[in-house]
């Protein structure tokens, strides 16, 4: 993946945003129901409800994400003591590195062999994940390491 500064609402930089497939490494490939985001097996004639991600990178391995041709950001949010993933109705290409109401739209990447990660920036230790069962909701899990939870996935370039 491309990694360069992500793009400045005031246009002063273009924006390198590329749109990838993504599927966990139990081949469970993200799709919307019900206005939210889930994993889960989707037969040949159901292909076409797959998800992809935009990505915007904004410094290395930091970078933003988005649902491809929807104005959906993936966030972590934290209220109280409660930290949850949601879809928030923001144009990924509209967000700003620099301005701290936006970290809630940062993850960081880490690369392992093949698969990706991605933690989240505003709550370091809190990873994306995809339950091992079919059909759940895509969710944040803070014990990556011992948690039944999935949190690698693949990402191919959508061409």
């Amino acid at each position: 993946m491309a990694l360069e500064t992500a793009c400045h609402p005031l246009g002063k930089r273009p924006c390198k945003m590329q749109a990838f497939r993504i599927w966990d490494v139990n081949q469970k490939t993200f799709y919307m129901r019900n206005n939210q985001l889930v994993a889960g097996y989707l037969q040949e004639s159901n292909t076409k409800l797959q998800e992809k991600i935009d990505v915007v990178p904004i410094e290395p391995d930091a970078l933003f994400l988005g649902l491809h041709g929807r104005k959906l950001c993936l966030a972590c949010v934290k209220s109280g003591d409660e930290i949850r993933f949601q879809l928030e109705a923001v144009n990924i290409t509209d967000l700003s590195k620099n301005k701290e109401e936006n970290k809630r739209f940062t993850f960081i990447r880490s690369n392992s062999g093949p698969t990706t990660s991605f933690e989240s920036a505003a709550c370091p230790g809190w990873f994306l994940c995809t339950a091992p069962e079919a059909d759940r909701p895509v969710s944040l899990t803070n014990k990556p390491k011992e948690s039944f939870m999935v949190t690698k996935f693949y990402l191919e370039e959508d061409q």
